[in-house]
């Protein structure tokens, strides 16, 4: 299969849709030294992106933290991911927004006369997990943790902060694991690298509090869907040693959307009936 950087179609960048191989930028944007950029994941079913206003919603919110001025609007970024679908001819696609400083007169720490860039990219992207949304994931534990709010915008869906990310899941995927599960710095479980988690004890469900982690859409589309259906969702602070106790675990992602886990570190769990429901539940939402 041919890199991301050799394939046929189009990208729509910073206004224009440009042949695939020609969207590039220079080795001195910003964003390639000092990780000033954000980005939206999304996947379109059908020919619509699932929650897509949600998610360019996010997308501005999240380059306003970095400090970033958008040079489009909401309505225009909706009608440049709708554009870029439609030139790809895919039904079913996974969706990459990205905002970053590209290069310009500034080419130290400070950035602000750099201009603002976007590109929208569309491409066939199946399970996240491969077959363990049959079979459950297997997670290791990071040895890295989410930071305090305090030092970093945690809630921006920020490139910089997926660089413990990118360790943790490489050492994952050393040791035959599909994720890492991290801890935040107080201790308490936080997230997968690129998932947030759940897990089933007693009939009821227990999230993690996203006090310091991004609070994913489709984390949120799964809070309702569960309590729509009068199940108990406790949001809340979870000690690793909790996980003895549950009986299932799932992870939830725009890439992963709801995978069944079966393992994590030395605690398992069942791919158990609600699991396999609240799956099977999303794969027709967004369908529907």
């Amino acid at each position: 299969m041919a890199g991301y950087d050799d394939r046929d179609g189009v990208i729509w960048m910073d206004g224009e849709l440009v042949p695939w191989r020609e969207a590039n930028v220079h080795i001195l944007s910003h964003a390639m030294h000092y990780a000033s950029s954000v980005f939206e994941g999304e996947r379109a079913y059908n020919g619509k992106i699932f929650k897509s206003r949600e998610h360019s919603e996010r997308l501005v919110a999240s380059a306003k933290a970095l400090d970033m001025p958008m040079p489009y609007t909401i309505d225009q970024i909706e009608a440049a991911k709708e554009g870029a679908l439609k030139a790809s001819g895919l039904q079913d696609a996974y969706v990459r927004a990205l905002v970053w400083r590209g290069s310009g007169e500034d080419m130290g720490v400070a950035s602000a006369k750099n201009p603002v860039r976007m590109a929208v990219a569309v491409w066939p992207w199946g399970a996240y997990y491969g077959d363990a949304k049959m079979q459950g994931a297997k997670l290791d534990i990071a040895e890295w943790k989410r930071p305090s709010p305090e030092t970093i915008p945690v809630h921006a869906k920020a490139a910089g902060l997926y660089m413990i990310c990118t360790i943790s899941k490489h050492k994952a995927e050393a040791k035959g694991c599909s994720d890492a599960l991290f801890m935040d710095w107080r201790g308490y479980v936080a997230e997968a690298t690129g998932a947030n988690v759940f897990f089933v004890m007693d009939g009821e469900v227990h999230t993690p509090l996203a006090d310091c982690f991004l609070n994913g859409i489709t984390r949120q589309t799964v809070i309702q869907m569960l309590k729509d259906k009068g199940i108990t969702v406790h949001e809340r602070r979870i000690k690793p040693e909790e996980m003895a106790d549950f009986e299932q675990c799932w992870l939830t992602g725009t890439a992963a959307e709801v995978t069944p886990v079966g393992q994590i570190g030395d605690y398992t769990f069942e791919v158990g009936d609600l699991t396999r429901e609240i799956a099977a539940d999303y794969e027709a939402l967004v369908r529907a």
